[in-house]
């Protein structure tokens, strides 16, 4: 049997971890677990952003007279890594977005009064001189009548224009003459 120290197994898991991602999404060593029957698993931090609390594992076989050999790699969730964070209630997120408030300039969430406070908040939305769009202009009030639907009493739907009909488009099929049955009159004493 070949003798390995956990040293040189270390640097075979990490030659390992090299060829299958970048050298920046693993860091430190954290622990290595005798599996028995020469298997030996190493964990690894995994240091890449969106992967708070997983791990790398490497499992390492040692056999008898041949050289230490990777048997597997791959990221690991951890303890804990899978469950939602925590929930934070509504009234704590409201003071977050008064702190945010506070960063962009304003002394207060209650100073947020105007179209304008809020456009300087948030540019994606609302009057920028840059993007073309009046979003006020755009659309021209309904008069009341319009509104809701209704003509008042005694008003003419004269001023609506007719449609026109479109004589450039396919007409529709000529509807079948229906035939009529005729009855027979029946005789008394027929049919009974």
């Amino acid at each position: 049997m070949i003798a390995v120290t956990a040293a040189e197994r270390e640097t075979l898991a990490r030659e390992a971890l090299a060829e299958i991602t970048a050298a920046g999404t693993f860091g430190d060593f954290i622990s290595e677990t005798h599996e028995g029957e020469g298997v030996y698993t190493l964990l690894f931090a995994a240091t890449m952003g969106g992967y708070p609390g997983w791990h790398w594992t490497v499992s390492v076989a040692e056999l008898p007279d041949a050289a230490p050999t990777v048997l597997e790699a791959e990221l690991m969730p951890g303890d804990g890594s899978l469950l939602a964070p925590e929930w934070v209630p509504w009234s704590d997120r409201l003071v977050a977005g008064e702190d945010l408030a506070e960063l962009e300039g304003l002394d207060d969430v209650d100073d947020i009064d105007d179209a304008d406070d809020l456009d300087d908040i948030d540019d994606d939305h609302g009057d920028d001189p840059d993007d073309g769009i009046d979003f006020e202009s755009a659309v021209e009030p309904l008069e009341p009548a319009e509104a809701s639907g209704l003509l008042a009493v005694g008003e003419d739907e004269q001023d609506e224009p007719e449609a026109e009909a479109d004589d450039d488009g396919p007409e529709p099929p000529a509807a079948a003459p229906v035939k009529k049955r005729r009855q027979k009159k029946q005789e008394p004493g027929e049919g009974d």
